[in-house]
């Protein structure tokens, strides 16, 4: 139906229009304007009523809009109306175009899907991450969004004009509008479940036993993205192994496309040699899947990138002789500059160790009778915090001759000058020092000329906090003594006094240099990296002494890698690195499809760097496997967050535990568990174990003095040997019991007793180990023979230093400490033995008797209740025998010397 409007003679007239005539048209304008016409779209044309005659304003693109006049409003009301009702008709009209194109494009994409998922299911296929992820980027912008397509839809009249049958597109629109990615999950979920059924065979006869319900999940799983988090016990490398049997077989990768990355020489064969057994079980003797460590495929990918095979001298491999390169290298450079050797010995004596953060605890060494904390200096004084201690050994080592006056937490005294002591006195010159270790918890006196009773003329300085933490303190003393006419004398072979403190041994300085040298290469860091670091440290913290270590840290790197360079060669964290960096710069192209990693949460961020570099193309496979409860490597740059924080290294991927175990019985695995579980850092796991227990499988014991612990381990060993003979227990896998004795430190061997085989060796077999090399071991009994005070665990925590270096450390108290105490319990298949020393139990030991998961008793059996000392808090309360009689003290002394009070009076 064609509509047509003119203005009136009148109209035309009275607005001096030009004259016009428009007709509306099935989907457009057409004016006619002085004879000449124009084509405009509905929406092109704009009415604006108004008395007594109405206006028109037609857009046009790139001209100025027309104005039209002389129409009377009653004209203009129908002209509007009847434009709205085509601009209606045809909004409805462009709706239904635009539907059936995102109709179009959504058929196009789900049958892109159906494609994809069929093939999978074809031939057996995991639907990966990967090509979901393509699948998902595939999916086209629509010209309608998700109200639109559903209110086209619903509108009655506008559905009859879509063709096609309803119910499809109503089925199609649902399936575009839907959670793909939990659709693919239970897609997947459908496949795991048909591959267990038709993979049964192969999973019942891969390893010496079946596969577990876990572990069969574990190998079927074969997402881009796999991390296996497994259980102490729970058949991890039985995975890894049954993995490739499992990708070989089905035909999934082949063979010479899949590597197994373990983190040792040792480590590797045994991987291989599990690989070439399982292969022999399923009939593929042919086949050969390769084991390697992470250091022979760097060394391989740079040999392949550059045409040089690296060369590793064997002291960058050894820890041992490492340690003994780097201390010639520390000597050389000694040698060569008085500067370096006067910096060395200054923060070995005075800088050794850091400062607790403002407002907290003093960390006491010793406490005295009355239960105040403190710490001893070079000299021997007894000072107050930390911070006096620095500056005393800092004067000690400049032989400034000074006198120390620690304050009393209360002062009868009520004569203000009487009262008030300096921190330190400088004899000879008439100088007072005070020192404000923790800004806003103590006031200094205000500065006077003189001290009643001292004599006037006695001159002050004060120093606080800050000024120590940034090193202008040094600065601002020296120049005050200098001032008075004392010169400072560096002198680290100064004598020390009886009763002096200890300063850090050369060798514990040499082994953080390692450390140190070891995580800023596994990093990736550089000189400027780690001024970077020091730069954006909080001013509470020590940066004087950062900023000493690092002036230390940068020729002795320097003389590291000319060593390497002198040698024609690398250290295994520049191997690594470089290794990765051919891959990431494509100068090498991985040949394989799968990559699974032993040991991953002992992974380093060089290793983690060159996984994901082996994996970063497209369909690739990496399956990674290890138990974050058991990362215990940090010192040799294990990274735990490499394990916990495997999404945001890796990208998204597939998280799967393994909880069951084969060695630990189950009361075993609930302390173990609860105790290194308190981490809330920690990946949970609920781990649950039939192995049967024999007896109690914790005990502690209890003796009376250090030297009493052989005897009490010989003790122990000749009960178990007696219960094998009368059957109280059963003989071991091999006819033996196996017994592992547990050390901290491997001067713990001296707790094993030297005459074990002869009396127990035909039914026992005792083998030595430290916690840490005991990883990946097992054995029917442990006995754990030193658990002391500052022993087990080692209280030390790893030095400030190294976050120059290293990634974020574990922010729970003692966490490596804690996750070596729980790799340590759990080798065992039965029992665990503990023993300590009256007044130096360790606090881990405590924590197990608070928890009720065990009591303490002497050998014969009786239970030992302790007091805590109330000073310490580390040793306990127990009798002693003076010139006096009897009394009581604390076990610690003299390192702590308190005395509880007696009946009557103090002792």
């Amino acid at each position: 139906m064609t509509y047509e409007w003119a203005p009136s003679d009148w109209g035309q007239r009275l607005t001096r229009s030009p004259h016009w005539r428009l007709r509306l048209e099935d989907d457009q304008l057409l004016l006619t304007l002085d004879g000449h016409p124009y084509h405009a779209p509905l929406t092109a044309l704009q009415v604006h009523p108004r008395l007594p005659w109405a206006r028109l304003t037609l857009h046009r693109d790139g001209q100025a809009p027309l104005v039209l006049g002389g129409l009377s409003p009653a004209a203009a009301r129908l002209l509007a109306e009847a434009l709205g009702q085509r601009r209606g008709a045809q909004r409805q009209r462009d709706q239904v175009t635009l539907f059936q194109q995102a109709h179009a494009a959504i058929q196009r994409w789900l049958a892109q899907v159906q494609a994809a998922t069929d093939l999978a299911d074809d031939e057996s296929l995991w639907l990966t991450h990967d090509q979901q992820q393509a699948l998902l980027q595939a999916r086209p912008a629509l010209p309608l969004d998700e109200d639109a397509l559903w209110a086209v839809f619903d509108d009655a009249d506008l559905r009859s004009g879509l063709g096609g049958d309803p119910s499809a597109i109503e089925e199609a629109l649902m399936l575009w509008l839907a959670d793909w990615p939990a659709l693919w999950a239970r897609r997947n979920d459908a496949h795991e479940a048909r591959e267990l059924v038709a993979c049964r065979p192969l999973l019942d006869r891969v390893e010496s036993r079946p596969l577990t319900d876990e572990q069969a999940r574990a190998v079927i799983c074969f997402d881009n993205r796999v991390q296996v988090v497994a259980a102490a016990g729970s058949g991890k490398t039985s995975t890894m192994v049954a993995k490739a049997a499992y990708a070989v077989e089905r035909g999934l990768v082949a063979p010479e496309r899949i590597v197994m990355l373990a983190f040792n020489k040792d480590a590797a064969t045994e991987l291989q040699a599990r690989a070439d057994r399982a292969f022999q079980r399923l009939g593929l003797g042919q086949v050969r899947v390769e084991a390697r460590t992470f250091h022979a495929l760097g060394r391989h990918i740079i040999a392949q990138a550059t045409g040089r095979m690296p060369q590793v001298p064997d002291w960058a491999v050894d820890a041992t002789q490492g340690f003994h390169r780097l201390a010639e290298i520390i000597d050389a450079l000694k040698d060569r500059s008085l500067h370096f050797r006067t910096q060395w010995d200054l923060f070995r004596l005075v800088f050794g160790r850091d400062l607790p953060v403002i407002g907290g605890p003093l960390e006491a060494e010793e406490w005295d009778k009355d239960g105040q904390g403190y710490v001893r200096t070079l000299q021997g004084e007894r000072v107050c915090s930390i911070e006096h201690c620095v500056i005393a050994d800092w004067l000690f080592y400049n032989g400034v001759a000074y006198t120390y006056a620690r304050r009393n937490t209360f002062d009868a005294a009520t004569d203000a000058y009487r009262q008030y002591r300096p921190d330190f006195h400088y004899p000879g010159i008439a100088l007072y020092h005070d020192h404000l270790p923790m800004e806003g918890h103590e006031r200094a006196p205000a500065h006077r000329a003189g001290t009643p009773g001292t004599g006037h003329g006695i001159e002050r300085i004060q120093t606080t906090s800050h000024q120590l933490r940034t090193g202008d303190l040094f600065v601002r003393l020296g120049e005050a003594l200098s001032q008075r006419g004392i010169e400072l004398d560096p002198n680290p072979d100064r004598e020390l006094p009886d009763g002096g403190a200890t300063p850090m041994p050369d060798t514990e300085l040499i082994g953080l240099v390692r450390t140190f040298i070891s995580h800023a290469k596994s990093n990736g860091l550089h000189v400027e990296d780690m001024v970077e670091r020091l730069r954006r440290l909080p001013d509470d913290h020590f940066k004087h002494r950062y900023r000493l270590f690092l002036e230390l840290i940068i020729p002795i790197l320097d003389g590291w890698d000319d060593a390497l360079v002198a040698e024609g060669g690398i250290d295994f964290e520049d191997m690594l690195n470089q290794a990765a960096e051919h891959l990431e710069q494509g100068r090498y192209v991985a040949p394989f499809d799968l990559v699974m990693a032993d040991e991953f949460q002992d992974a380093s961020r060089a290793r983690a760097r060159l996984c994901r570099a082996l994996v970063q193309a497209p369909g690739k496979h990496l399956f990674a496997v290890g138990d974050d409860w058991q990362s215990i490597n940090r010192f040799a740059g294990a990274d735990v967050a490499v394990m916990t924080g495997f999404v945001a290294w890796f990208g998204q991927g597939q998280v799967l535990k393994l909880e069951q175990t084969f060695r630990c019985p189950q009361a075993l695995c609930d302390v173990s568990s609860a105790f290194v579980s308190r981490n809330p850092a920690q990946i949970p796991k609920q781990v649950h174990s039939v192995t049967p227990a024999y007896g109690a499988v914790l005990q502690a014991f209890q003796v009376a003095s250090r030297d009493q612990l052989v005897g009490a381990v010989e003790q122990y060993l000749a009960q178990l040997h007696q219960q094998l003979l009368t059957g109280q227990v059963p003989p071991g896998r091999d006819g033996k019991v196996t017994v592992f004795v547990l050390g901290r430190y491997n001067a713990d061997r001296a707790l094993l007793p030297a005459t074990w085989r002869a009396r127990h060796g035909q039914h026992m077999e005792v083998s030595f180990l430290t916690a840490h090399r005991s990883k990946g071991t097992e054995a029917d009994y442990v006995i754990l023979p030193g658990l002391l005070d500052r022993r087990f665990p080692n209280t030390r925590a790893d030095d400030p230093v190294l976050t120059l270096a290293m990634p974020e450390s574990d922010a729970y108290p003692l966490g490596e400490e804690r996750r070596l105490f729980y790799v340590a319990l759990t080798r065992a298949r039965r029992s665990v033995a503990m023993f300590t020393v009256q007044g130096r139990r360790s606090s881990f030991l405590t924590e197990l008797v608070n928890d009720g998961a065990v009591r303490v008793t002497s050998m014969a059996g009786d239970m030992i209740h302790e007091q805590a000392c109330p000073a310490c808090s580390v040793g306990v309360i127990v009798p002693r025998t003076g010139p006096y009689g009897a009394f009581q003290s604390c076990s610690g002394y003299p390192r702590c010397e308190y005395k509880p009070p007696k009946m009557g009076g103090m002792a």
